[in-house]
């Protein structure tokens, strides 16, 4: 048996400064994905955690620590990260990271958004349990770059379903939740109007606006009629939002 990995480097030259991803069949038709590298090719699963492998017995390395703590907490105890989770968790938040950004290189935004969702779970799980503010901080630092990556991939999910207003909801939900964060990360320093991941955000949102036709979205219309008080209006605003999330029955195939 062959040990190398040139069968899996050829044809696909390394290219410096871009992620270069791709899903490909495994020995098993399994479907794995994989990222080029400058000395080789990471292979990762699609499902669970990206390594394939189970920690204790569980999904990931997030859902093993919370069965712990959730042990600790029915015993009365206090439950704090040890020296050796905090090892392990960082190697899980890295996988998925590699895992997320190959997602979003290959368009498949809704399970880039379900990697962020992880990650954004476990950072708010490490801020409960960390055993220091240094450690804490290390990870809080990047949780505005991951709401950057789920308010992309989440509003591109629903461009791709044509669901332009719910895209352009998604961006402007997102955006108000990284300014929240960079506000009170940076405060005096923040400049909002520079700050490049919210400008990315204005010009997608601006794009499908575009693209569209959108006005104002039936969200805007909301919280515009109750912030003024409108609330009849509000009501009938409620009524169109429900109505629009009711999606018709899909005709059973071969017939009209």
């Amino acid at each position: 048996m062959r040990k190398d990995i040139d069968a899996a480097l050829a044809n696909w030259e390394y290219k410096p400064d871009t992620i270069q991803a791709r899903q490909v069949t495994a020995g098993d038709r399994r479907t794995v994905l994989q990222m080029r590298l400058d000395m080789g090719v990471v292979q990762m699963e699609t499902d669970n955690r990206p390594d394939g492998t189970r920690p204790h017995g569980h999904a990931s390395y997030y859902e093993f620590l919370k069965a712990k703590a959730d042990a600790a907490d029915r015993a009365d105890r206090e439950f704090t990260l040890s020296e050796e989770h905090c090892r392990e968790a960082d190697r899980e938040f890295m996988q998925y990271y590699q895992r997320r950004i190959c997602w979003l290189t290959l368009g498949e935004y809704r399970r880039a958004v379900e990697d962020a969702d992880h990650t954004l779970a476990f950072m708010d799980f490490v801020r409960e349990h960390s055993p220091n503010e240094e450690y804490t901080e290390a990870h809080e630092q990047y949780r505005a770059f991951v709401l950057f990556h789920r308010t992309q991939a989440a509003a591109a999910a629903e461009a791709e379903d044509d669901e332009a207003e719910a895209a352009i909801d998604e961006l402007r939900d997102g955006a108000v939740k990284i300014r929240e964060l960079l506000l009170a990360e940076e405060e005096d320093e923040f400049d909002e109007e520079n700050d490049p991941m919210l400008s990315q955000l204005r010009r997608l949102e601006g794009e499908i606006r575009n693209r569209h036709g959108v006005g104002e979205t039936l969200q805007e219309q909301l919280d515009k009629a109750i912030a003024s008080e409108q609330y009849e209006q509000a009501a009938r605003i409620r009524d169109a939002m429900k109505m629009r999330s009711v999606k018709p029955p899909e005709t059973p195939r071969g017939k009209n």
